[in-house]
Parts: structure tokens; C-alpha cells; sequence
């Protein structure tokens, strides 16, 4: 990244316990970042901090946080604000994902979803974002998805959930420009990560096609994006022919082929 590496410049990364949040973390490390990993799981987050440490030599803290809860998120920030460490880089990694009629979800789960998937995302990058700007320099990755690009029947909320990922950071990156702040967003295809498991999903499916992307490639392919300063980063050349492809595309028929997809992923009832 442009921002010049020293003992008080720090990259923070969302959801860094685990699946492409980890292999984010060590991307960066192997790059000479000292890095704040947040996430919910305090004993593989010091887990993951120490490794880090020990392996490529840079300070790796780590910051227990449930992001979805509004308050536990502003004394983050708050920390943050008032502390000697510089937030040079943001990754906004952390996410979930919810399957099925939306109607019939638990909608405690569906507001979790909103309050993690765009609520936190947008205030980190407000508050963040907002010391870059001031500072004049800086950079901001959001994680969306391939998803991000056309409606979900069947996972509706996640699918918007990743649209307003995508636009909000497209627009983000036109305002932060000027002021010498840098606003990329990852666009990944299925990955094999515990998502699906999480979101009480079958990843067989695509897994036996070889649908599903390495984490650790992911990651190498995003931070390369982020060094060029690229605004949109779909990693794999048949995942950037889709939303080409999707602009052609009846809308009716997107939609069918969505839901189409979705379907065999869903547990049986």
C-alpha cells in the first residue's frame, strides 16, 4: 500500500479470526503491516495474532468485538480514537449471510445481518475514514461479493446486504479521492470458507463442480487490487464476466437463475 510503514501505522481488519478474514491478515503481514485483527472469538483471534507475530515479525493485536452490537462497536471506535495507533489501511472483512424465504428467518438473525453487513461497515468507514481524509492519506477495503451484482431470491437480504457494499463503496471511493484516501471493494465468487456452514448451508454443491475459491488466493489477488488501486477487484476471470454478463441479462430470468442457484445449497426440510 501507498501509506509508508512505521511503529505506529497499523492495518485493522474486520472478521480476522477465521476463512478470508485470516487470509487477509496474513497477506498483509507477509507485507510488513502491523495489524488490529477484530472479531468475536477472543481465544483464535490471539491465537492468530500471536502466529502472525511470530511468523512474519510485526505486531499483531487483536480486539474482541461483537461489530454487530451497536454499542460494543462504539467503544471500539472510541479506543481507536483515542489511542497513538494510526489506521493506515481498513478492511472491512466481517459479514454473515442468512438462506431461505425471508419471511420465514428469524428476523433477530436478519437485523444482525444489517447491523454487521452494512450498519458497522459504514460507521468504521465514517470514523476511520474519516481521520484518513483528515490525515490526507490512507486506504479502505470492503468486502462484498459477486452477489453484490444482482438480486438473491432466497438469500434477499444478504444479496442487498452486498449491493450496498458495492455502491456505497464505489461512491465512498469518488468522495475520498481529492483528499488522497484510497477506496477499493472485493467482489470474491463462493469461497471456501465457513460461511456456508454458518449460514446453515451446503457447500457440497460447489465443491463437487470446483466452484469454490482458495482464501489464501483470494486474499494474495485483493491486496495486489488494493496495491493498484483498483475500485472493483472480482478475483478469477469467469467471475468478471458475470456482472457483464447480468447487464445483458432480462431481469426476470437474472432472478430465475439466481434463485436456481440458491436452491441446491439450502438445507432439505
Amino acid at each position: 500500500m501507498s501509506a509508508e510503514r512505521d511503529a505506529s501505522s497499523y492495518t485493522l481488519i474486520t472478521g480476522a479470526s477465521g476463512g478470508l478474514g485470516l487470509a487477509l491478515a496474513e497477506a498483509f503481514a507477509r507485507r510488513g503491516h502491523n495489524l488490529i485483527l477484530v472479531a468475536r472469538q477472543r481465544e483464535a483471534l490471539e491465537s492468530v495474532a500471536c502466529e502472525l507475530t511470530q511468523r512474519f515479525g510485526i505486531e499483531a493485536l487483536f480486539r474482541t468485538c461483537d461489530l454487530a452490537e451497536p454499542l460494543q462497536l462504539s467503544g471500539l471506535l472510541q479506543e481507536l480514537e483515542q489511542g497513538e495507533r494510526r489506521i493506515d489501511v481498513l478492511v472491512n472483512n466481517a459479514g454473515i449471510g442468512t438462506a431461505g424465504v425471508f419471511v420465514e428467518q428469524d428476523w433477530a438473525r436478519e437485523q444482525e445481518l444489517i447491523e454487521l453487513n452494512v450498519l458497522a461497515l459504514s460507521r468504521l468507514c465514517h470514523s476511520i475514514g474519516g481521520g484518513m481524509l483528515k490525515r490526507g492519506r490512507g486506504q479502505i477495503l470492503n468486502v462484498a461479493s459477486l452477489a453484490a451484482f444482482q438480486p438473491g431470491p432466497l438469500m434477499s437480504n444478504y444479496f442487498a446486504s452486498k449491493a450496498y457494499v458495492l455502491h456505497f463503496s464505489e461512491g465512498l471511493r469518488y468522495e475520498m479521492a481529492p483528499h488522497g484516501v484510497k477506496v477499493s471493494v472485493l467482489c470474491p465468487g463462493p469461497v471456501a470458507t465457513p460461511f456456508f456452514r454458518n449460514s446453515q448451508m451446503k457447500s457440497g454443491p460447489l465443491e463437487r463442480h470446483k466452484l469454490l475459491a482458495d482464501p489464501e488466493e483470494v486474499a494474495l489477488l485483493a491486496v495486489r487490487g488494493l496495491e493498484k488501486n483498483r475500485a472493483i477487484i472480482i478475483p478469477g476471470w469467469r467471475n468478471r464476466l458475470l456482472p457483464c454478463l447480468l447487464r445483458l441479462a432480462p431481469r426476470a430470468l437474472v432472478r430465475r437463475i439466481a434463485a436456481r442457484s440458491i436452491v441446491p445449497l439450502l438445507p432439505k426440510r
